[in-house]
């Protein structure tokens, strides 16, 4: 999720800030740019390129990539430039719903909705019989991703379930998206900090519809939290956090961290990355990128790759 504005909400509202934001055909919304997932969806989707795989072809494990909200699969590309020819596990770079369109499709999307993306290309791998499954998400998918382990999505996956989540939002740091259900019918949207270029991949303007989606789905997986999640001993968990993260407090990898027990009651991995940036690994677009954040994302994905083939 890209670091929303919500400073000066009441400001803009008397400012005279209007409920449909003018876009522009060079931004995603506009009407012209779009996921490429949505024209090109073999590039990204692994039940799309390999429908029937063959038995060696099933039994190679697949990573699943769920990116953030207001975000499109750009979030993972990175990853997968990364992987460049390996060819001991698949990639599938899931859209959620509502994204990756126009502003309009993302306005009316729900937070089940997106999290329905997530299982859509999961049901379709274990269907087409893809026995090693896992998952890496990104900011919101994060708990997407843990309210569906809480409904016991997993219990029967066909082995264990290898789930990594990357900068995970539970609480936001900017706490004014709490106020979003009483300022947000007023203002209509809220504008994002992104440069031209990531305008490109991620929402500019976030309709309050959609802000007050994210504000229940953190709700109701804080609530989960609270109560206790106990894993399937079909699923693995690890979290990996940005110590001065502007969007995810990180103290959400504290909650998630004394909220989840493994199966067998004990603590789930957490690792804290020395980082400042949300979602720190995707670099491309960001300005003064340092090269400690290579570093991070680096030992990230060699972390993930090997996680995944346990």
């Amino acid at each position: 999720m890209k670091k929303i504005i919500f400073g000066f909400l009441v400001l803009l509202f008397f400012s005279g800030c209007g409920k449909n934001p003018e876009l522009s055909a060079d931004m995603l919304g506009g009407g012209k740019i779009f996921d490429p997932l949505t024209y090109q969806p073999e590039k990204y989707l692994l039940s799309v390129s390999k429908p029937t795989p063959t038995t060696i072809e099933a039994a190679k494990p697949v990573l699943i990539a769920c990116h953030g909200y207001s975000a499109s699969t750009f979030e993972w590309d990175e990853f997968r430039i990364w992987m460049d020819n390996r060819s001991d596990f698949y990639l599938s770079q899931v859209l959620l719903a509502g994204h990756g369109r126009t502003y309009e499709e993302f306005k009316a999307s729900t937070w089940k909705d997106w999290q329905s993306s997530i299982a859509d290309e999961y049901n379709k791998l274990v269907k087409a019989g893809y026995k090693k499954i896992n998952f890496v998400a990104s900011s919101t998918s994060c708990p997407l991703l843990l309210d569906m382990v809480n409904s016991g999505y997993f219990d029967n996956a066909p082995s264990t379930v290898n789930i990594m989540l990357i900068d995970p939002i539970i609480i936001p740091s900017d706490k004014t998206l709490s106020l979003v259900g009483i300022v947000g019918p007023m203002l209509g949207y809220i504008e994002a900090d992104n440069t031209k270029e990531e305008d490109k991949y991620y929402y500019h303007y976030s309709p309050q519809e959609t802000l007050q989606q994210l504000q229940n789905v953190l709700t109701t997986v804080r609530k989960e939290l609270e109560h206790g999640i106990t894993l399937s001993p079909k699923v693995s968990l690890k979290v990996y956090k940005s110590i001065q993260d502007p969007t995810a407090d990180p103290v959400s990898a504290v909650l998630i961290y004394n909220g989840v027990k493994t199966s067998t009651g004990e603590k789930i991995d957490l690792q804290m990355v020395n980082s400042r940036l949300h979602v720190f690994t995707r670099l491309t677009l960001r300005p003064n990128v340092a090269e400690t954040d290579w570093d991070n994302q680096t030992t990230a994905f060699e972390d993930i790759a090997a996680r995944i083939k346990r």
